[in-house]
């Protein structure tokens, strides 16, 4: 029993330590909603009017947000973009911010080794001594953290139906395309529940 355990100790304890690097999606929706009605949908753009903003802030990161939600919106649900009437309202929101994350590293006593004299065999013999565990070290260092949001607005209500969010450390203050993809998929991954 002793061996069966430890040989699934170490794929129990990667598959946690894999779980806990993933970043961890969130959704609120409106219960009263139906939304298998909707098919169709449609940006709002960053002015609120409808009408396309000259000078945009990051155009590139927009258009890889776009292009990650409208994928994951027609491989999920099937839904399709429109420019009029659509069934509902999309828009993204970026936020980056500096952090802090503490991080406990194990500390290990150094391995050494003896070398002792066996009377029986009349031979020098060398012992060694494995690390042994001592403790946690602690140490807090700076971090960027970005949260990607998603909204979904009904278009004849006006109302919010749909919010999904995701927060994972990011390496500047722009995203990347990789973690725009990352956090929209992650997101969606959600958003089977929200169509029941």
């Amino acid at each position: 029993m002793k061996k069966f355990r430890k040989l699934w100790s170490l794929p129990v304890a990667i598959v946690f330590l894999l779980a806990s690097c993933t970043s961890t999606a969130h959704i609120e929706k409106d219960d009263n909603t139906d939304f298998s009605r909707y098919k169709t949908f449609a940006w709002i753009e960053k002015d609120g009017q409808g009408n396309s903003n000259k000078i945009k802030n990051n155009n590139l990161t927009e258009q890889k947000i776009r292009q990650a939600v409208n994928a994951e919106l027609i491989k999920t649900a099937g839904w399709r973009e429109v420019k009029h009437k659509p069934d509902v309202m999309l828009s993204y929101d970026v936020l980056v911010e500096r952090s802090s994350r503490e991080i406990n590293s194990p500390v290990y006593s150094r391995p050494f080794t003896r070398l002792i004299y066996n009377p029986y065999t009349r031979r020098y013999t060398t012992i060694y001594y494995p690390s042994q565990f001592v403790g946690y070290e602690r140490d807090e260092r700076a971090i960027r953290e970005g949260t990607v949001t998603i909204t979904m607005i009904d278009s004849r209500t006006d109302k919010a139906v749909w919010q999904g969010w995701t927060t994972e450390e990011v390496n500047s203050k722009n995203l990347t395309t990789k973690e725009i993809q990352y956090a929209v998929r992650s997101i969606f991954k959600k958003f089977d529940i929200a169509k029941n």
